[in-house]
């Protein structure tokens, strides 16, 4: 005995389109989507700039740590009032 396929027929017919609700919610979501995105992309943006700055400052933190080691014999000065922080033998403290 052979069995044949039956072919089944969907009666109930296929949307064509998603509701109006469920476009407006598709479209708004999709939007703050796309608006998260271009905040991070500008966030990135500003972090790759201030990394840049901060490189630029290290280096001439150790540019001025030369010219005092050079100097003064030692680049360790105090913030508040300039004083060149020696060793108590009076030897540099690098």
């Amino acid at each position: 005995m052979a069995k044949t396929k039956e072919k089944v027929i969907d009666l109930k017919p296929k949307a064509e389109k998603i509701t109006e609700e469920e476009l407006k919610d598709l479209q708004l979501v999709v939007d703050q989507n796309n608006a998260v995105q271009f905040r991070i992309g500008a966030i990135e943006t500003q972090k790759h700039e201030l990394v840049h700055q901060h490189s630029n400052i290290q280096k001439r933190i150790s540019q001025i740590q030369s010219q005092f080691s050079e100097k003064y014999g030692t680049f360790d000065v105090s913030l508040v009032d300039g004083t060149i922080n020696y060793a108590e033998d009076g030897q540099p403290r690098n």
